[in-house]
């Protein structure tokens, strides 16, 4: 049984879930539901019908297509950016702040990094717009792969669940 109930992840994942709560779910260890629930929220905010498979950020997730079965990196609006094992950047709209004036954006004056040594990648959903990471490495540092989940050893061996079938 759960200890919390999906109101209150649904209130965790939104940030309206109140202060207490959200610093006893922290520290106390998770039950074995949380993760299910954690999904089961998710899921019920997009409008596709694909099975989130493990969520890369607030809006993009590793989802199972429910036609081919196949796993793909996906935005909530349903931009399908790549394959899951895939640097899903190198499919997104890219704005880099590579100038005193770009950089004015983000920094107050005299306070922003010299371009010379480092840039912002802004990396956006070709779709909806949604900014799903942002980067700041050198200027010729190449598109940095954040990482490739082991979905397999994370559902096996940390969750005890069976493993979402797919298809490579």
């Amino acid at each position: 049984m759960s200890t919390y109930t999906r109101e209150q992840v649904a209130n965790l994942v939104e940030g309206k879930l109140d202060w207490d709560t959200t610093t006893r779910m922290l520290t106390m260890p998770k039950d074995e539901e949380r993760f299910e629930l954690y999904l089961g929220v998710l899921q019920g905010k997009v409008k596709w019908h694909d099975r989130i498979v493990l969520p890369l950020g607030p809006h993009l997730y590793i989802v199972q297509q429910a036609a081919t079965r196949r796993w793909v990196t996906k935005c909530g609006c349903g931009h399908v950016f790549c394959g899951w094992k895939e640097n899903w950047k190198l499919h997104a709209n890219v704005y880099v702040r590579d100038t005193a004036e770009a950089m004015a954006d983000v920094y107050p004056a005299l306070m922003a990094p010299d371009t010379a040594w480092q840039v912002y990648r802004e990396y956006y959903c070709p779709d909806c717009g949604t900014q799903h990471d942002v980067e700041a490495p050198t200027p010729w540092y190449p598109v940095i792969h954040d990482f490739e989940p082991d979905i397999d050893a994370f559902y096996g061996e940390w969750l005890g669940l069976p493993v979402p079938e797919r298809v490579d």
